[in-house]
């Protein structure tokens, strides 16, 4: 069932992007509901192929068909026919590679391209290494571990001041004692 014919399974590693989680069967055809976690949640069906952890290993996976259908996103793999191969894919989530994000330009970037940035504030002090990013609904937040774990709110040239990916860097305006 994988890409290349093959059934050989794949290492996941802290670099794999979570693209969603198979969470339910529907009808009896092999279509499969699926969770996104992509801020437009059609947007999961164009990241391929999909690298599904199932039985804990990574295996590649074509999409046979997928469509948004009201609040979720329901997708038919290849290779699943009916609803009891179906039932055997719900749980499992939804992988894609770094290398599969499409190219940005200029100073724009991913989420993950912030995870392992130092952070230091205007004045030059060390808060930490950028550890993940936790989204509110309002302002999303950087959580930074270091001597004191902090969350700093993501709100760019406010609290923010500059990313620069190449130097490792975030520099951020955030008092110390926050």
């Amino acid at each position: 069932m994988s890409e290349d014919g093959s059934s050989g399974s794949l290492v996941k590693d802290d670099s794999w992007l979570k693209l969603g989680k198979i969470s339910g069967v529907f009808g009896v055809k092999g279509w499969l509901k699926i969770y996104a976690n992509t801020e437009d949640k059609k947007n999961i069906l164009s990241y391929q192929p999909w690298y599904i952890e199932k039985n804990k290993t990574m295996q590649v996976v074509k999409l046979a068909a997928g469509k948004p259908h009201g609040k979720t996103i329901v997708a038919l793999l290849d290779g699943v026919n009916d609803r009891n191969e179906a039932e055997t894919w719900v749980g499992c989530d939804i992988y894609m590679r770094p290398e599969q994000l499409p190219k940005l330009k200029g100073k724009q970037f991913y989420w993950s391209d912030l995870i392992g940035l130092n952070v230091v504030n205007i004045n030059n002090e060390h808060y930490g290494v950028i550890d993940h990013m936790i989204e509110t609904g309002a302002n999303d937040i950087v959580y930074v571990k270091g001597e004191v774990d902090r969350l700093i709110p993501f709100v760019m040239n406010d609290v923010i001041k500059t990313v620069d990916i190449e130097a490792g860097q975030m520099i951020v305006d955030w008092d110390p004692d926050y």
